[in-house]
């Protein structure tokens, strides 16, 4: 198995990739580059975490992706409130 036959690594990438198309005429470019990056973090933590060679490790970077959404999430939930993100593409 590969972590991109992973459904939970499939899904944050479309998530990171829509956050992405989302904000593409964003003119907060801090607030564009946190979300951007805690989106990104996600899936990459996931593969970095499946590809570790030990469990101990694996189960740290799985923590690390679990953590990176409790970040996006609250500035997703931040974006809408400050109208930077629409309610219908947050809330999705």
């Amino acid at each position: 198995m590969r972590f991109e036959d992973l459904e939970v690594w499939k899904r944050s990438c479309r998530l990171s990739i829509e956050i992405y198309k989302a904000l593409n005429n964003c003119k907060d470019f801090s607030f564009k580059d946190q979300i951007t990056r805690s989106s990104l973090s996600v899936p990459s933590n996931i593969a970095e975490g499946f590809e570790r060679n030990s469990d101990k490790d694996s189960v740290k970077f799985f923590y690390y992706a679990k953590g990176s959404c409790g970040d996006l999430r609250t500035q997703i939930y931040i974006g809408i409130e400050i109208g930077v993100i629409s309610k219908q593409i947050g809330l999705k």
